[in-house]
This record gives C-alpha cells, structure tokens and sequence, in this order.
C-alpha cells in the first residue's frame, strides 16, 4: 500500500514539475499587431503632402517658364500665340507676333519631330546647297566660306541696291528686320534679336550680322517667298553659325536636355 502511494506521489511530483508554455501577454499581443497595421502619423502624412506640392510647384514653374519665352509680350496684348509648325507650311505664321529667336524657331521649324539632340540637329542643321543661291555658289556645308561671302560682297551689294533701285523691297526688308524676330548675330555680340536700326545701319559690324542681313535682303529681292519662309531661312544660316545656341533652343523648346550637347561648337566663323 505504501509503495502505490510512493508511485502515486512521485507520478503527482512529476505532473507538477512538468513545464508549461507561458501564455502570451496581452500587452505583446496588442505591440505585435501595431506592427503589422500601423496607421500613418500625421507627421508623416504632412511630409508626404508637403513633397507633393513642391514636386506640383516644380512642374508648375518649368511650364510657366517655358510659356513666357513663347508668349510675345506685346503691351496690350493678352491672347497672341505663335504656331508651332507642324507640316511644313508657313502659311499660317504670322511674324509679327515674334517677339524673339526662341518664337520664331517655335514658329518655323517642326519641333514636335524632336526627341533627342540628334533629332534637333537634325532639325536645326542643313546640309547640301539651298536650292535659290546657285547663282551665289555657297553651300550650307561650308558656312565658313559662305559667311564670308554674304558679309563681305553680298551685303554691301545688296543694301546699295535695294536702297538706290528698289525702295519697295527695302522698306519691307525694313519692316521685318527691325522687328524682333532673330534676324542679328546676338550670340556673339549680345545685340539682342535685332540686327539693325530704323535707317537700316547695322547695330554691330560682325560677320555675321551683315551675313544674315544679306540673305534677308536677297530672297526679298530675287525670290517669291514670303516673310516667314525668308526668316526660316535666315535661321538656318544662323543655325550653322551659331549651332550650339540654335540647337540648344530648339531642344529645349521640345522638352529635351540640353546637357548632351557637347559636341555642338558654339560659334563657326570669325566673329
């Protein structure tokens, strides 16, 4: 009997000395799901919002920034835009709601065909001989050569010409070249877009102002084009003379990053 008891007593001595796994704290239970549902802290929402808005100011300045180039600031004036061409044709370009070299080569040339800087190039850049000056024998391939022809010969005959047998022509070469459309060598000589005064006197004795003066005075004379078409070919020679700045416009115009312009010389020909 007593040796039962004994194993009795052992075998309760044995239950009671077994382990048992604690249960767990409510307190923990409550820590663990905080984490694993955390709400957001209003600290944080604020921070969130607050990167929002100055990500939404940052786009907001870079449009209105890009506006103002474009929009002619004409006093009175609050509805002007200038196109962008999209076809080729000039025929709906009105030059006088240019206010800069940055309108008229959104005016003139097919931006929207410009996605990197070799499409602006592209774009910017001719090549080959321009289809009205065989009888000048300039090309746009050497426009160093040309350069020096157009402000040397070309110039001082055409100005002569045009203001002693032509006063038709020279008053209209007169009415754009005064206006601020780019028609000037400002990247070298920081004249502004406008290369001559009201008489017609160059506002800078450059090459390459009188070069672009001698084209524009040229097409007027020999050539059917209109006003737009002689100023987009005004900045194609002054693509060529000044490619960097020129390029640089266009791309940046088009939404692209100027940064990758490294080759591009920034002027060609002696100043």
């Amino acid at each position: 009997m007593d040796m039962i008891e004994n194993k009795e007593t052992q075998k309760s001595s044995s239950v009671e000395a077994r382990p048992t796994e604690p249960a767990e704290h409510p307190r923990h239970s409550r820590h663990t799901a905080d984490h694993t549902s955390e709400p957001i802290t209003p600290t944080v929402l604020y921070a969130i919002i607050g990167v929002a808005a100055i990500l939404i100011l940052f786009n907001w300045v870079q449009i209105w920034s890009l506006s103002t180039a474009l929009a002619p600031q004409v006093p009175g004036s609050t509805s002007i835009s200038v196109p962008v061409l999209a076809s080729g044709n000039l025929a709906d370009v009105d030059v006088s709601n240019i206010q800069n070299t940055a309108q008229a080569v959104n005016a003139l040339f097919p931006l929207k065909n410009i996605k990197t800087a070799d499409d602006a190039v592209k774009v910017m850049l001719s090549s080959g001989a321009p289809a009205w000056a065989g009888q000048l024998s300039i090309t746009y391939d050497d426009p160093v050569t040309a350069l020096s022809f157009l402000a040397q010969k070309l110039y001082p005959a055409m100005k002569a010409d045009l203001q002693k047998n032509d006063p038709q022509t020279w008053q209209r070469y007169i009415t754009l070249a005064t206006k601020p459309v780019g028609i000037s060598c400002e990247f070298c000589c920081g004249i502004g877009p406008v290369g001559i005064t009201a008489a017609g006197e160059l506002r800078c004795g450059c090459s390459h102002n009188p070069a672009v003066q001698a084209i524009t005075m040229y097409l007027m004379k020999n050539t059917k084009m209109s006003d737009p078409e002689v100023l987009q070919e005004v900045m194609r020679w002054k693509s060529l003379w000044f490619p960097k700045d020129m390029v640089g416009i266009a791309l940046k115009l088009a939404g692209g990053d100027t940064s990758a312009l490294t080759n591009v010389p920034g002027m060609v020909g002696g100043c």
